[in-house]
């Protein structure tokens, strides 16, 4: 049980971090994105001065570049989307097992002990207590060796 447990949370941990990975380069594209088009928007105003031709050029290449960054952006954006999707899944809360131990063999002797119950109720000092049933708890107990001196005539 631990193991599956550890097993989910190390999954999940993953997938944080994979969640965060995506949103750094997501975010770091986004201002690549920005800057680009920063840049693309002095090209324009300054492209009708002193060769412009080799700025037209400059121009198609950075918007190239800026359609490649925003491609990229998305699938970053729909990756940090599914690493989250993941990340929601519910972990259900871990139930603990009463331990079930074998009952001791029949072999073994048994000495029975019975813990008297009370007769009148400390509560209201009534009598009428009635038995409802009893609670057997077995316990083992080892008894050092034993010696004896045997005589044979």
């Amino acid at each position: 049980m631990r193991a599956a447990l550890a097993a989910e949370t190390v999954r999940a941990q993953a997938a944080e971090t994979e969640l965060a990975q995506a949103r750094a380069l997501a975010s770091c594209s986004e201002a690549m994105i920005q800057e680009l088009k920063l840049e693309i928007a002095k090209l324009r105003r300054d492209k009708y001065g002193i060769s412009s031709e080799r700025r037209a050029r400059l121009i198609d290449q950075l918007e190239l570049q800026l359609e490649e960054l925003e491609a990229a952006a998305t699938e970053d954006a729909l990756a940090a989307e599914q690493a989250a999707a993941r990340a929601d899944t519910t972990v259900h809360a871990f139930t603990r097992r009463k331990p079930v131990r074998k009952p001791f063999p029949d072999h073994l002797p048994r000495e029975r002990v019975v813990v008297e119950a009370p007769t009148i109720c400390s509560c209201c000092g009534s009598d009428r207590i009635v038995k409802m049933g009893e609670d057997i708890t077995e316990t083992l107990e080892v008894i050092p060796r034993q010696w004896k001196v045997i005589q044979t005539v």
